[in-house]
């Protein structure tokens, strides 16, 4: 039996219980009512926070795409000495398919040339690339190896129309051409970008690579200023966008739209894209191909000297407080340099104001000044700072002068056989001892010693006068001015340790 007591405590846990979970609702109710007002600080769910990232990182290309490819063309060239051609199909190797692949065929077909004609007549092939208009009357840009050695050219552009072509212009140092449609109307073309690209931009590369027109991919730019061998003005910039066969002279965009480079290049064991293509950047494009347009040839200025790396060693040979710059290795006699009193030894710091830090700098910065145009050349002489303002030239031929091997005798220390050249200038080197100093810093056999120390030498004597005199000064190393296959060129070869 329940007592009154008993009753009264339960109806005071109920009341207490009620008031309770009333006060719980009406808290409830204010978080309720607070959440749309706080939803952007409440933590997003990861799948949510996942997506947003992959649109920000991975953009979409898709607008960029369709305002560029109308503009990006597919070149065909008919060529002779098909066997030759550096970017045609008809020297792409078939895969290892197997007989009957249905891919077989699809290959097969851009490898077959038009073979010789019945009377035996000459040879001729297809070869393939990329381009893009420039202009809306028809002016197209591609490479100069696509189509130097053309009899026929022709388009197709991206919705399918076919377009004869002539050769405007062609420039093989730095790899560019100029067409021109000979059918007129009125095209889409795309522009040169305004600004250099930084390493990590995206880009999108639009080209027709084994035949497959229209074809897009993108990647970043890897590096800029890549010399790879190919020209004196290589400056090329590194992307990692598939390229391949057949996308050789198509553009590369940034994502305005805007052309970055021409896709020239690319390193491949295998001959297939592993990531590294090389693009001729715009600022050098757009200055050949306006000159292409205008003359239908490139006019560069010419200041008549060989130059070479300032290296450690050579810098403190000559006393220079940094290894910069382009050592003069020679002034051909005639030439704006020679006229203007530079000499082997000077080294070019700076054009036009321009620092120049190697002698890729020097041959880039006064190819771009046009010939008759003064340039001013600054260099360190005798480690003081002078200034020549040079008128220039245009590139003249240059020949090289015969020797005339005689009884060797050899060189102290350095392991180099040495003769009297017919000429009675310089010495020349009859032999080189593997293992010795002068074959460690690149001296072969052939090659003329002209200088040593800055002293001219004619006779085997003279080298061996000059290295005991540079020993008696004290010096660790000593100098050379060698003139080989390539030209002129500095040595610093330093004393062995007693």
């Amino acid at each position: 039996m329940m007592t009154s007591s008993n009753t009264h405590s339960g109806q005071s846990r109920q009341r207490l219980f009620r008031k309770r979970l009333l006060a719980g609702a009406a808290f409830l109710g204010v978080i309720g009512l607070a959440i749309p007002l706080f939803q952007d600080a409440m933590p997003t769910p990861a799948f949510a926070q996942s997506q947003t990232m992959t649109q920000q990182v991975m953009p979409s290309f898709a607008d960029v795409v369709e305002k560029v490819r109308p503009a990006v063309v597919s070149v065909k060239v008919k060529v002779e000495a098909a066997s030759d051609t550096s970017d045609d199909m008809g020297s792409m190797m078939i895969p290892d398919l197997p007989p009957g692949h249905p891919l077989e065929k699809f290959f097969r077909q851009f490898r077959e040339g038009h073979g010789k004609g019945k009377n035996g007549g000459k040879q001729f092939g297809m070869a393939q690339g990329s381009g893009f208009f420039i202009s809306a009357d028809g002016y197209v840009v591609t490479n100069n190896h696509v189509v130097e050695n053309a009899v026929q050219v022709t388009l197709t552009t991206d919705d399918g129309k076919t377009l004869d072509a002539k050769i405007i212009g062609r420039d093989a140092k730095t790899d560019l051409a100029l067409l021109k449609t000979e059918q007129g109307g009125n095209f889409p073309y795309v522009p040169f970008a305004s600004s250099v690209p930084r390493v990590g931009d995206w880009v999108v590369a639009v080209g027709n690579p084994f035949g497959l027109g229209g074809t897009v991919t993108a990647g970043i730019v890897s590096a800029r200023g890549r010399d790879i061998g190919s020209g004196p003005y290589d400056d090329y910039l590194q992307i990692d966008a598939p390229v391949n066969r057949g996308n050789s002279g198509g553009p590369t965009f940034n994502l305005n739209g805007e052309v970055v480079g021409v896709n020239t290049a690319i390193y491949s064991p295998s001959g297939g894209s592993v990531g590294i293509a090389f693009a001729i950047p715009s600022e050098t494009v757009s200055g050949v191909i306006g000159a292409l347009k205008d003359g239908g040839q490139v006019a560069r200025g010419y200041l008549g000297v060989q130059i070479q790396p300032v290296t450690p060693e050579l810098a403190d040979s000559l006393g220079l407080k940094e290894a910069k710059g382009a050592l003069i290795a020679e002034t051909q006699p005639g030439t704006p340099a020679y006229e203007a009193g530079l000499k082997p030894g000077d080294t070019i710091i700076a054009v036009n104001g321009d620092a120049m830090a190697t002698p890729r700098d020097v041959t880039r910065r006064v190819s771009q000044i046009k010939p008759g145009d003064q340039a001013k050349i600054t260099y360190l002489r005798a480690g003081k700072e002078q200034i020549a303002t040079i008128k220039l030239a245009s590139l003249p031929e240059t020949k090289s002068a015969a020797v005339d091997p005689a009884t060797a005798k050899a060189s102290p220390t350095f392991g180099l056989a040495l003769a009297p050249t017919k000429e009675g200038t310089g010495v020349l080197v009859t032999d080189v001892d593997p293992n010795g100093i002068g074959a460690e810093k690149g001296i072969v056999k052939g090659e003329i010693i002209l200088e040593i120390g800055g002293k001219l030498v004619s006779k085997p004597t003279d080298v061996r006068a000059a290295l005991d005199e540079a020993r008696k000064d004290g010096r660790k190393a000593v100098v050379l001015r060698v003139k080989g296959e390539d030209g002129m060129r500095f040595v610093a070869l330093a004393f062995p340790k007693a």
